[in-house]
């Protein structure tokens, strides 16, 4: 992190800074040190600002620019409802920004666990196909299977909106899923059905 000087410290330098003769005297010009002091504490608001825009410009440690982050990346995300909290924001900006897309497994279950399913598993639907097809399977299911798939969510997200553990403000009743059917439609493949099992 890069240091911030204070207003002593430049205050100091300033002074430092002076050059020789009686005009800039400190004694005999009594009215310097005031000056010195209102630059000196302007200087080191403008380099505590300054650390705060290197700050901002990394989305982990945004907080003041969140709505410029949003417009530029079409944020806030309607997966995740009209009113977000402003945690969830700069975490959707985060999330934005390093998001690259996938269509492996992996990449939809890591989604499912930023929604709060840790246990989240995908099952891949098989078509019938001659020599794969065994007699006694539970299902062929249809050719339209090998577009099919279902994620099994794995347990019920323990979170929602409970009297007592909620805070001003929250809404009650909202559906904790939604934000997770939203985002798995959305990302998945076009030509494919997307299932999801809430076990």
């Amino acid at each position: 992190m890069v240091g911030i000087r204070t207003a002593g410290q430049y205050q100091e330098q300033l002074r430092r800074l002076l050059p020789s003769g009686p005009a800039w005297d400190p004694e005999r010009v009594p009215e310097l040190h005031q000056v010195l002091q209102g630059l000196a504490e302007e200087l080191a608001r403008i380099d505590a600002r300054a650390v705060d825009l290197l700050n901002e410009m990394d989305p982990a440690g945004v907080t003041e620019l969140v709505p410029d982050w949003e417009r530029v990346m079409n944020l806030p995300d309607p997966c995740l409802g009209l009113t977000p909290l402003f945690d969830d924001r700069r975490l959707a900006v985060r999330r934005r920004l390093l998001a690259v897309g996938n269509q492996s497994i992996a990449y939809y279950l890591d989604i499912a666990r930023t929604q709060g399913y840790p246990n989240a598993t995908l099952t891949e639907h098989r078509a019938p196909r001659f020599g794969r097809s065994r007699f006694g399977s539970a299902r062929f299911g249809t050719w339209q299977a090998q577009f099919m798939w279902t994620l099994n969510t794995g347990g019920r997200l323990l979170l929602g909106r409970r009297f007592g553990a909620t805070y001003w403000g929250e809404r009650f009743g909202v559906n904790p899923s939604s934000a997770l059917e939203c985002l798995i439609h959305r990302t998945a493949p076009a030509h494919t059905l997307v299932h999801i099992n809430y076990e």
